[in-house]
């Protein structure tokens, strides 16, 4: 079993150092170019910097393929990897459309033996597990409502440039495309509910952004002040985003997103109301559940696996007082899908998020951008 990550920038690296933490051999890395490859192999010890796909698509020592490649790459370098009879872990968001992602989930369906997973890692903080247990177990009783949001500010001035700003590269939603997609998809998870009608309102705040005239991963724009040589470009993708939800059980709900709030460097939260109880978690104390009650005391859990679920225990590797955190969620994601693969039988649910999934997620990008555009409820 061999492992071929694409993409150099940022979550790239996260890839490999999660699979290596499993065990998991990682061949070799392909950038956007030969010698990004190389520097990045080299940087991260792997045995080759691929200089193109299609070499990745020859080796036969490569079994899966990791795509945290530009989201318009997805479509044709998913497609081509189940192909050629290779397992595919996608970065989200799955594809730029839904006319995309229902070709890669009708691909995948006539590939039954192939993985075809998306890397919605957010799912697997050993407490956010343990909530979707409590509420599966009827713990929180009916759920009335859904709350929270997903912010950042690492594109809050106009010399923060990446290229997921432009509509070409990321598509036409970025902040509910980029970080709004976990969210959905995480309180999805957990809850269990569907959407079934929204309304959405979007804002762009910096209307010109300064391009540098030469690479630029993600996040690393914040160690500068600014580029010395740029082109102005002008952006018509998402700064901030607001969206209500009406759920299939009658349940309401309402997600914040933004990449332009000082302060916040990638805070994720949710609260989920029940008849029962509630529960509220945040990505800025991951190790911790607020459990909500109205006849008696409210309660913190601290992750200790001891005190939690046992169907969360196969995702836990440490004991209490000893925090997992961003880094583990990527290893627990892909404990999940590889342990999947070796077990070899196919026919078990996927304990981990699948094209479909993806497409679904997409399917709502589609249906919040029809609503702003519209000023209207839109059915889903």
């Amino acid at each position: 079993m061999a492992v071929a990550v694409v993409g150099t920038g940022f979550i790239g690296p996260v890839h490999v150092e999660a699979l290596r933490r499993l065990n998991i051999e990682v061949k070799g890395i392909l950038g956007s170019s030969p010698e990004k490859s190389e520097r990045s192999a080299k940087s991260l010890g792997l045995e080759v910097g691929y200089k193109s796909y299609k070499d990745i698509m020859k080796d036969r020592d490569i079994n899966v393929v990791h795509i945290t490649s530009p989201n318009r790459h997805h479509l044709e370098q998913a497609s081509d990897a189940l192909n050629a009879g290779k397992h595919v872990v996608c970065e989200k968001p799955l594809a730029m459309t839904t006319k995309e992602t229902t070709e890669l989930v009708k691909f995948s369906q006539r590939e039954p033996e192939l993985i075809a997973a998306v890397n919605y890692n957010v799912r697997f903080y050993p407490v956010v597990l343990h909530a979707r247990e409590m509420i599966k177990s009827g713990k929180l009783g009916e759920i009335y409502s859904v709350s929270g949001c997903y912010v950042q500010d690492w594109l809050l001035f106009d010399t923060d440039y990446n290229w997921r700003v432009e509509a070409k590269d990321g598509g036409k939603l970025r902040a509910v495309g980029d970080i709004g997609t976990h969210w959905m998809d995480l309180t999805g998870f957990v809850t269990g509910l569907k959407v079934k009608r929204l309304v959405a309102d979007l804002a762009t705040f910096i209307k010109q952004r300064k391009k540098p005239r030469g690479s630029v991963a993600t996040f690393t724009g914040k160690f500068s002040s600014g580029p010395k040589k740029y082109d102005l470009v002008n952006v018509n993708t998402e700064d901030w985003g607001a969206v209500l939800f009406n759920y299939d059980n009658g349940a309401r709900g309402v997600m914040n997103v933004s990449q332009t709030s000082a302060g916040r460097k990638n805070f994720l939260n949710f609260e989920i109301c029940g008849s029962k109880g509630s529960v509220a978690w945040n990505s800025e104390h991951p190790n911790e559940l607020w459990l909500g009650y109205r006849d008696k005391p409210n309660e913190v859990l601290i992750k200790d696996p001891s005190l939690m679920d046992a169907n969360v225990l196969p995702y836990t590797n440490y004991p209490g007082g000893h925090a997992e955190g961003f880094p583990d969620t990527f290893k627990q994601l892909y404990r999940a899908i590889y342990g999947y693969l070796e077990a070899g039988d196919f026919s078990k649910p996927k304990p981990f998020p699948t094209f479909a999934d993806g497409h679904d997620e997409v399917l709502l990008c589609e249906k919040i951008l029809e609503s702003h555009k519209g000023k209207k409820w839109v059915d889903i």
